[in-house]
């Protein structure tokens, strides 16, 4: 079985620890990572892809210092390493434009604001990985315990 990633980027710990909260149930099939900042997010990308991971999906909060949230999703998005990753973008403090740019620039498949529910985030990431993981050729059963049964009944027609 291949080691699949869930990446979680925020400045504010208590933000990141909610969201580790909610995606925890799919921590049965996928190794979910989390940093503070986008260059550490980045760097920890660079280290997975070299030993071989795959990066299914990375859930990145927008203002921080040194480096926005779009700024590292579209950074993410220009690299052919992590062409199929999916892309969430959670904030409460992004204006129009910066959620145009997201969409434009970073490819993002989600937004979410802050405070977001629970269960919608967890359902979408469900199904983000889901395509993850067929888009990447795996072997869906290997971790069909935290996917998304009807991308799965869908994918599989």
């Amino acid at each position: 079985m291949e080691k699949v990633n869930i990446i979680c980027v925020d400045d504010q710990r208590e933000v990141l620890d909610a969201v580790l909260k909610d995606l925890a149930p799919l921590a049965v099939a996928f190794h979910i990572e989390d940093c503070e900042s986008a260059d550490e997010a980045l760097a920890l990308m660079d280290d997975l892809d070299a030993e071989g991971e795959h990066i299914a999906l990375i859930i990145s909060d927008h203002v921080m210092p040194e480096k926005t949230g779009v700024e590292l999703l579209t950074e993410v998005s220009l690299d052919p390493r992590f062409r199929g990753t999916r892309k969430v973008l959670l904030t409460g403090q992004a204006t129009h434009a910066d959620t145009i740019e997201a969409i434009n620039n970073a490819c993002i498949e989600r937004y979410f604001e802050k405070p977001w529910q629970a269960s919608v985030l967890q359902e979408a990431a469900k199904k983000l990985i889901t395509h993850f993981v067929f888009d990447a050729g795996l072997d869906y059963r290997d971790y069909q315990a935290a996917l998304d049964t009807q991308v799965i009944l869908d994918r599989l027609k």
